[in-house]
């Protein structure tokens, strides 16, 4: 049996790779605000053994020097059921991670699939699937109908289908706005989202499919509360200080972990942007 191959972005998490954070570079032109080097290793290590203590065969990667960005270990590449697809940053600081992390994650045993052409641009903060047969994709800034066009190819393959969105101007070209930033699987028939900045197909197509919502409140849509990693169905991790929508997401049976990340929430990725899923059963 292959140890790799994601098809859904909710079922059993089994096995991920992670990115060790980088402590020099210029994080101020990456968009982060600075963070304190030793706290940020020491919240990533207490992430990674909070999802090793979860079941999870966790697969560390070593820092990149200088690349401050790369410990979001989500957005370089993307892996479906036959391997890895190597994405493309729009982004100028991240245009190599996609070839760094599908060199790593090809030493782990999980073969190379894929590669965006030249001109296409893709971060996988801006796909996810919401059901097992569909995937979903914004275009963005931050992603262009090129790589929807040859992502929707290898799904193909597959039998998955992906649908395109267009996502929101909202603050700019300069800010991170992924697809995930407004939404979260957590189960096959619940997400939580945050509405002001969702496309409206997106939000009618989960009332179409049966999938419930939770709403972020704009105070911890702020503090990354929408950005919740599912490490099985029901069961989830995401950042302390988002009480309210930990509670709600409780109130209907969910068992959610928390974890401190004042320094790793300094580059606006929470915990789903850490984490590289590689086979999820």
């Amino acid at each position: 049996m292959a140890d790799f191959g994601v098809r859904s972005s909710v079922s059993d998490l089994r096995r991920a790779a992670l990115r060790r954070p980088a402590t020099t570079g210029d994080f101020a032109a990456a968009g982060w605000r600075l963070p304190d080097s030793e706290l940020l290793i020491r919240q990533h290590d207490a992430f990674a053994q909070l999802l090793t203590d979860l079941g999870v065969q966790v697969e560390l990667l070593p820092p990149t020097p200088g690349q401050v960005d790369a410990v979001f270990a989500y957005d370089p590449a993307f892996v479906i059921g036959a391997g890895v697809i190597e994405f493309r940053s729009a982004k100028p600081a991240r245009q190599h991670e996609g070839e760094a992390l599908a060199a790593g994650i090809a030493a782990l045993g999980v073969p190379t699939v894929g590669k965006l052409a030249e001109g296409a641009v893709m971060d996988g903060g801006d796909v996810c699937w919401i059901a097992r047969d569909l995937v979903v994709a914004g275009r963005g800034y931050r992603t262009n109908q090129q790589a929807h066009d040859q992502l929707r190819a290898w799904l193909a393959r597959e039998g998955q289908e992906l649908v395109t969105v267009d996502l929101p101007h909202d603050r700019g070209p300069a800010h991170v706005l992924h697809l995930m930033s407004g939404i979260s699987p957590i189960t096959d028939d619940l997400a939580v989202v945050y509405p002001p900045i969702m496309p409206v197909p997106l939000l009618q197509l989960l009332a179409e499919r049966g999938i419930a919502t939770i709403e972020v409140d704009p105070r911890e849509y702020e503090t990354l509360g929408g950005n919740i990693l599912a490490i099985r169905p029901g069961v989830v991790v995401i950042f302390a200080g988002n009480p309210l929508v930990s509670a709600a997401l409780r109130a209907q049976g969910i068992e959610v972990h928390e974890i401190e990340a004042s320094e790793l929430a300094k580059g606006d990725g929470g915990p789903t942007c850490l984490t590289r899923p590689l086979l999820r059963a």
